[in-house]
């Protein structure tokens, strides 16, 4: 079974982080720049949110709060769900879909080592069912 180490070693380990004390016009030009749905929130080497799009959209966005004297601290995600390098793909998969979350930070040697994005299991997901393909019709073709 995948792994997230293996995966993170096939997409690689980058992750965007950011303070919770910078705003959340400067978090959504990060987000811009990087063309990444997320950023990890790190403050004093420990990681104490997350804030993502759709946080953006709801907490400042829709209640018309201005982004450049907005925190990150006011709209992030405090809690956090991470995995660790062990974690099975298919375990990131099914914690996505029951909590409706797109990204899980992977923990590694106690510090952060990458994440991990629905996008990277969708796309993991179709490699493995064009191989599978793959093998199906070159078997037929020899029988």
């Amino acid at each position: 079974m995948p792994t997230a180490s293996a995966q993170l070693e096939r997409k690689g380990r980058d992750v965007v982080t950011i303070s919770p004390d910078r705003s959340v016009l400067e978090a959504a030009t990060m987000m811009n720049d990087g063309r990444i749905g997320c950023l990890v929130v790190v403050e004093h080497d420990e990681i104490c949110g997350i804030v993502s799009e759709r946080d953006i959209l709801t907490r400042v966005v829709a209640q018309c709060r201005p982004p450049e004297r907005t925190s990150v601290r006011s709209v992030m995600t405090r809690e956090v769900l991470m995995g660790t390098g062990e974690t099975t793909l298919d375990e990131l998969r099914a914690l996505m879909r029951e909590r409706r979350i797109r990204h899980v930070p992977i923990i590694e040697n106690g510090s952060l080592s990458g994440i991990i994005s629905i996008g990277d299991l969708n796309t993991e997901s179709r490699e493995a069912l064009c191989h599978t393909i793959t093998t199906l019709e070159s078997y037929i073709r020899q029988g």
